[in-house]
């Protein structure tokens, strides 16, 4: 059931659907700014060359029997459900997408780059038909690789049209460790979180987020209230959640020999 919220939102905001009282409750913006629902200056944005279209056929039945025909043939079992709350979904579709495009889309965008981002999927009557049946935005949701071989088992997609709210764990990107005053002085870098889930409109999912260590000394740290991202976008974790630190850094082997040296000088000085 399509939940509205009783307070005047933005009115760049208004016709965003909300699918969930938790979803709803998240969503708290400043009524007073006019957010705009497109990518801004400074902020990454999605690489056009990866904009492609993922070709997909109808699947009439599910079960471990069809899925291993699917990928016998080289395609992969999917299903394209219609969002409920901003991540699990009902009225779904049964589709198969080709194995050799998936596989290359999670090479060259990475696993979780590619969780991150929407595609047109066209579903289209059979392989190599132009009869389009449907022609969906959506996000890919989750995607099964095998253990060994990588490649892709089952995908799940989430349809994405304008004006609906997504919960997307985006991939943080680490910069200015070249500079970092900590890790210049060899301390070690302490990744907590490599991606940080936040609820967003479907108009401005970032790939990725970047995440500033120019100025991070020894025992500094950065949470997750300290990113920086799109003002309509709503951190669904604790702001406190730490993302990094800079971890005191290991004595190294000539460090070590240095100081065995200077110890007899210490005690004789004592004496």
């Amino acid at each position: 059931m399509l939940l509205r919220r009783a307070t005047a939102l933005p009115k760049t905001l208004q016709n965003l659907r909300l699918f969930s009282p938790a979803a709803t409750s998240a969503l708290a913006l400043d009524h007073t700014l006019e957010i705009q629902l497109e990518y801004l200056p400074g902020f990454p944005r999605p690489d056009a060359k990866h904009a492609e279209t993922i070709l997909a056929v109808p699947r009439s039945d599910s079960g471990k029997n069809i899925s291993a025909k699917e990928r016998k043939a080289g395609r992969v079992p999917s299903i394209i459900f219609e969002q409920e709350d901003g991540q699990h979904g009902g009225n779904k579709r049964l589709v198969s997408v080709q194995t050799n495009q998936i596989r290359k889309l999670v090479t060259h965008l990475g696993y979780s780059f590619f969780l991150s981002r929407l595609f047109d999927v066209e579903v289209r009557s059979e392989i190599g038909s132009d009869e389009v049946i449907e022609k969906v935005r959506a996000l890919p949701r989750s995607i099964h690789l095998h253990s060994g071989t990588d490649a892709p088992l089952n995908v799940t997609f989430i349809r994405a049209p304008p004006g609906t709210l997504l919960k997307v764990d985006i991939p943080l990107v680490f910069i200015g460790d070249d500079v970092s005053p900590g890790l210049k002085k060899g301390a070690s870098l302490n990744t907590i979180k490599r991606t940080v889930k936040f609820l967003c409109p479907a108009e401005i999912v970032p790939p990725y987020i970047e995440v500033d260590l120019s100025l991070l000394d020894v025992g500094q740290k950065l949470v997750a209230g300290d990113l920086k991202v799109h003002p309509a976008l709503k951190l669904i974790r604790p702001k406190d959640e730490p993302i990094v630190k800079i971890a005191g850094g290991r004595v190294s082997d000539q460090q070590k020999d240095q100081q065995k040296k200077d110890q007899p000088k210490k005690e004789q000085s004592k004496k």
